[in-house]
C-alpha cells in the first residue's frame, strides 16, 4: 500500500526528469574541467547516450540507481505496486544491457556511471580521466 495518495504521487513522478538531472550535471562539470569536450544526447547513437565524447569514440551513461536496477541502497524497490516496479526496472536493465552491447559494436567504447558513485568525486576523477586510455567497461 502507498503511503500517499494518488494525487501526491502524481505529483511526485511529475518532477522525476530524464535529462539534465543533478548527477548528469556533476559528471558534465567534471569533464569539463579535465579539459574534455562532448556532446549531449546524440540521437544518432543507440540509446541517446548522455555524454559522447566523439574525439575518443566514448558514449557515458550516467544511470539513477533506482531506475537502473543498480544493486546499491539507493536501488531499494517501493512496498507497493511490486510486480509493476520489478517488471519496470527489469526492462531498464534489458534496455541497458542491449543498448551498450549495440555501441560496442559501432565501435564505441561505453562509460556507466551510477548515481552512488558521483558523490565519490576523486574516484569519479579518476574514472574520467582513463577515458582517453581505455576501452571504456
Amino acid at each position: 500500500m502507498d503511503t500517499v495518495s494518488k494525487e501526491k504521487r502524481s505529483e511526485i513522478m511529475s518532477k522525476v526528469r530524464g535529462k539534465n538531472t543533478a548527477p548528469e550535471r556533476t559528471v558534465r562539470s567534471l569533464l569539463h574541467s579535465l579539459g574534455f569536450r562532448f556532446r549531449l544526447y546524440r540521437q544518432d547513437l543507440p540509446g541517446k547516450p548522455d555524454i559522447v565524447l566523439p574525439k575518443y569514440k566514448t558514449a557515458v551513461f550516467v544511470n539513477g540507481c533506482f531506475w537502473h536496477g543498480h544493486d546499491c541502497k539507493l536501488a531499494r524497490l517501493p512496498k507497493s505496486n511490486i510486480e509493476y516496479w520489478h517488471n519496470k526496472i527489469s526492462r531498464n536493465k534489458s534496455r541497458d544491457t542491449r543498448v551498450v552491447q549495440q555501441l560496442r559494436e559501432l565501435g564505441w567504447n561505453v562509460y556507466v556511471i551510477w548515481e552512488c558513485e558521483i558523490k565519490n568525486i576523486p574516484r569519479l576523477k579518476q574514472l574520467l580521466l582513463t577515458i582517453n586510455r581505455s576501452g571504456g567497461y
